[in-house]
């Protein structure tokens, strides 16, 4: 299946109720399971990712000496629910989608071993599925890569105040995506559970989750600024924009809150209203624009097809986590700018650069989404430059955005289905 997307008047009007974050719907998710207290999660996220990860740790619930569950193509799932497992009773099977086949979870799984934990490859070493095989971890340290993705880090950080003598996890060089670590770390906070930074490593005593001693206590999910980013690149390429995003918080817990002070240089002024966000247009900037994106490698995608879309040379530093996403981004990303006469240059694993060339067209372009969620919210906004753009798998947004183009039908959209 293929979507025709245009918007007749390249204006954006009007206001959405953003879908809540799969990045706090699923941390959670974890601590609810791990906390001996009764609390309800209240805007839980749609997101394919939220609801697998959901299902599983409710079927876990049921006592069985072994069950065997399918992660789908969930990534955050797989890898909390490694950790989960292993501190949980009975045999855990993680079967999963073909495409989480060939994405790397061996550093992860050799931590848990050094704690003690029970992990079987049950294919190809160091990837997906696994073979769980729930025991007491009586270790009390792991050293860990500093630049190896959150989701490993958080996935320890969660499960270390249920280990009977706590957890230090020490950092090889420099530590990215700090924003989701530090998300982590403030959601433990909410349920009374504390980890202390030091310089180079994390501590986290052995400890236990507790709701707030608040009646009717209900953990509010906040909307997802990730999601927020691709609102920020339509209004960006817009010929106008008046805009609001609603369920947006100000400060938020989410590290991609930077995305409304990232956009001012496209042009995008965010008022922090009641309930959300306000964006209108000003003045763009059209220097060259440089960013490091290692606290937020889910908006680099957003933010280069925006430069390439505007003709702005760009640096993107900062990006060495694309390469094991679902698929690898930085090469999916080349192939499809080179649609719009756009050049990106490799320097490294850590660098690309963004070279737009002078280009009118106006012919139709099909964008190729090679399985990936974020290809298609990143370049669905080009339908605001383009007369019509053409976005293959489209329902590949249900991994974290189901609701994606039903929102953009709701603020004059046209979106017409064709076959493949």
């Amino acid at each position: 299946m293929k979507y025709k997307i245009s918007h007749p008047s390249k204006t954006l009007r009007g206001n959405i109720t953003l879908t809540a974050s799969k990045s706090e719907s699923n941390r959670a998710l974890i601590i609810q399971a791990l906390c001996s207290e009764i609390f309800t999660i209240n805007n839980l996220a749609a997101a394919n990712d939220t609801a697998v990860l959901q299902n599983i740790l409710k079927t876990a619930q049921k006592p069985a000496a072994e069950r065997v569950y399918n992660v789908e193509d969930a990534g955050t799932a797989i890898r909390f629910l490694t950790a989960f497992f292993a501190t949980q009773p009975g045999t855990h099977t993680l079967l999963c989608s073909e495409g989480m086949k060939v994405r790397p979870i061996g550093i992860l799984v050799e931590a848990l071993r050094s704690l003690g934990a029970k992990i079987e490859y049950l294919e190809k070493p160091g990837f997906p599925p696994l073979k769980i095989t729930g025991t007491t971890l009586s270790g009390t340290e792991v050293e860990i890569d500093g630049n190896v993705s959150s989701q490993f880090i958080s996935a320890l950080l969660l499960i270390a105040p249920r280990l009977p003598n706590g957890l230090v996890i020490k950092f090889k060089g420099e530590v990215t995506s700090r924003p989701y670590i530090n998300m982590t770390l403030k959601m433990m906070e909410e349920f009374r559970v504390y980890g202390q930074w030091h310089d180079a490593h994390i501590s986290v005593s052995k400890q236990n989750y507790h709701k707030k001693n608040e009646p009717g206590y209900q953990f509010e999910v906040e909307a997802d600024w990730s999601s927020a980013s691709y609102w920020y690149a339509i209004a960006a390429l817009a010929r106008d924009a008046d805009f609001i995003i609603k369920g947006l918080k100000h400060p938020s817990l989410q590290g991609d809150a930077i995305v409304a002070d990232l956009f001012t240089f496209f042009g995008i002024k965010t008022d922090y209203i009641e309930g959300g966000v306000h964006l209108t247009k000003t003045p763009s900037k059209k220097e060259h624009f440089s960013f490091d994106f290692s606290d937020c490698p889910d908006l680099a995608q957003t933010v280069a097809v925006v430069a390439s879309a505007t003709g702005i040379p760009m640096l993107c530093n900062g990006v060495h986590t694309l390469r094991i996403k679902e698929t690898d981004r930085i090469e999916a990303l080349k192939k499809e700018l080179q649609k719009l006469n756009v050049e990106v240059l490799v320097n490294n694993d850590n660098s690309i650069e963004i070279i737009p060339k002078v280009s009118e067209a106006h012919q139709i372009i099909t964008i190729n989404t090679y399985n990936d969620h974020r290809m298609a919210l990143a370049f669905a906004s080009l339908a605001m430059k383009y007369d019509h753009i053409i976005i293959d798998q489209p329902e590949v947004v249900k991994k974290s955005y189901p609701d994606f183009w039903k929102d953009l039908k709701s603020v004059g959209f046209i979106i017409e289905e064709l076959q493949s």
